[in-house]
């Protein structure tokens, strides 16, 4: 348990034996412990003299002053108590309880924020899985950068992840790309050969066609249909390369490539439409074959198989998640664009249809992002014409500003990248502003060093009496139990929402008190406060894919 959490139960339980002390209830419902927006309203704060009010049939500030009364502030690191409006407690806590903090981020270095107690829980988190038909946009980016920052989050918070792309490589979009490169193959080699009225258009389809006819001239000679198949797996191998270099380098990685062709070769959509005819829920009309989604709270049932006899794209993806639950996998985890909104209860109630409780699937929709420079939207890449890619995006902007600002916010708000701002140097950039406070203390670490003093653990912390100070001593002890909420929540925002508030609380401290003093005890205590900030900074830069530089 993390010092927040046992302040926390530490106060609940001296407030308990005060409710029992001064004889208010036999029966004490559950006491709820609050942060104060407000520092100003104390540490913590409670409501429960108003909860008790029936109970003890008593004025809630009269029940308020009886819990102060016997309240025990030594045994709660308590300072002061006061009463605040119809009967809040504020409690004032003695700073003391958080120096135990500095030296545990010490002596954890970059394991201080990871859970020491695994969850002994699975999760598979499906996130980007573009089809390997182009390049990556801006949509994908936001969905990288939040989809590996909250996988980062579980698996700090104790849960065993696994990253996953599944890679749609056996629907009509292969066809489709299959015939385009075949078009500019022959186009190539100075045949006539139209464009398939679907087809892909890309810079990467000529360039693909182009490199083919100069080395694979011998592909003219196939049959249409060895010609087709070989097309569309060189076309996938292609597009596929590219789009794991472009995550690569976007620092995004992936445990597992799932391939939808799979499903097909190991007759796993076969067995699973067995499995839920056999359990009643398919049934034939209009030469159709339908899904009984609306007996698990859709608004329409579903077709599995066309008229045609051809799958539509709902049955692979039946197969695929039920595959994931095969593979022992407690929990899923799907991050989508915001054009599958639609998708969500019909892929949920299939899962019940074989059995699975479907609140074992949790689907994110990612709202749509846009691309801002001088204050005017960007859509279309001024070098192709095409929508802004993601290579695009780190060369503009780099890595860490892209990173940092697509997970800035909620992933189902819709945010606008100010890609001017993500490139400026100075305090208005939020990336900046954190990676420039773990930098500054990097620089002050150095000139501590070269004035023969290393920071250690054991320091006396009671010389940390400075008001801000003791603000950003809080602000460290709230990094663990942040990861715990983010992870819970599915909310990676509130890591960066966290990163910007403890370097606000550093470069406050820092503008209001020297580190380096003449008082060497005193500048030994100041060392390893800002050395613990610096670990933190760190760790959850790191959480976010960012960097955290030594110089700037």
């Amino acid at each position: 348990m993390n010092i927040v959490e046992q302040v926390k139960q530490t106060l609940i339980q001296e407030i308990e034996k005060s409710i029992k002390s001064a004889q208010l209830a036999d029966e004490i419902p559950n006491i709820k412990i609050e942060i104060p927006k407000d520092s100003k309203n104390g540490d913590y704060s409670t409501n429960i003299a108003m909860v008790l009010t029936k109970i003890a049939k008593r004025n809630p500030r009269e029940i308020a002053q009886a819990i102060v009364d016997h309240f025990d502030q030594d045994a709660a690191h308590v300072k002061s108590i006061d009463i605040a409006g119809p009967g809040f407690i504020n409690f004032y806590l003695d700073a003391s309880y958080l120096n135990d903090t500095i030296d545990d981020v010490l002596r954890k270095g970059e394991q201080f924020g990871r859970v020491e107690t695994p969850k002994n829980t699975k999760i598979l988190i499906e996130y980007v899985s573009a089809n390997p038909t182009g390049d990556l946009h801006i949509g994908h980016a936001r969905n990288a950068a939040v989809g590996d920052t909250l996988s980062n989050i579980l698996d700090a918070a104790g849960y065993d992840v696994t990253r996953e792309y599944y890679i749609n490589d056996a629907g009509n979009q292969i066809t489709n790309l299959a015939l385009s490169i075949e078009a500019r193959y022959l186009q190539s080699l100075g045949q006539d050969a139209e464009m398939p009225k679907d087809g892909y258009y890309g810079q990467d389809i000529k360039d693909i066609g182009q490199d083919l006819a100069q080395t694979r001239s011998d592909l003219q000679t196939l049959s249409d249909e060895e010609r087709l198949k070989t097309f569309r797996q060189l076309g996938v191998e292609y597009e596929m390369k590219k789009l794991k270099q472009d995550l690569s380098d976007f620092n995004t990685h992936f445990d597992t490539w799932f391939s939808e062709t799979s499903l097909y070769e190991n007759h796993e959509i076969k067995a699973v439409l067995d499995k839920m005819t056999a359990l009643g829920y398919t049934y034939e009309e209009d030469g159709a074959t339908w899904l009984r989604t609306t007996d698990f709270k859709d608004d329409k049932d579903r077709v599995l198989i066309k008229k045609d006899g051809t799958y539509t794209y709902f049955l692979p993806d039946i197969a695929y998640h039920y595959d994931k639950i095969q593979r022992g996998n407690d929990q899923l985890i799907n991050l989508f664009g915001a054009d599958h909104h639609g998708y969500i209860n019909r892929l949920k109630a299939s899962l019940e249809t074989f059995g699975v409780d479907s609140q074992r699937l949790e689907i994110q929709i990612m709202q749509m992002v846009r691309l801002m420079q001088n204050g005017e939207e960007v859509k279309m890449s001024k070098r192709t014409g095409n929508a802004i890619t993601l290579r695009e995006i780190m060369d503009e902007v780099g890595v860490d500003a892209a990173r940092y600002f697509l997970t800035m916010r909620s992933p189902d708000t819709h945010f606008d990248f100010d890609m001017e701002l993500a490139k400026t140097q100075s305090q208005d950039n939020p990336v900046y502003y954190a990676q420039y406070a773990h930098a500054r203390i990097c620089s002050i670490l150095r000139q501590a060093k070269e004035q023969g003093y290393q920071v250690q653990q054991g320091a006396n912390y009671r010389l940390i009496t400075n008001d801000k100070a003791i603000e950003l001593l809080k602000k460290i002890a709230e990094f663990e139990p942040m990861i715990e909420s983010a992870a819970e929540a599915r909310a990676p925002h509130r890591v960066t929402n966290y990163i910007q508030d403890l370097a606000a609380h550093f470069h406050k401290f820092y503008n209001a008190e020297k580190v380096l003093t003449e008082d060497q005890e005193k500048t030994k205590a100041h060392l390893a406060l800002v050395e613990a900030v610096r670990i933190i900074l760190r760790n959850a830069l790191r959480l976010v894919g960012v960097t955290a530089p030594e110089s700037m």
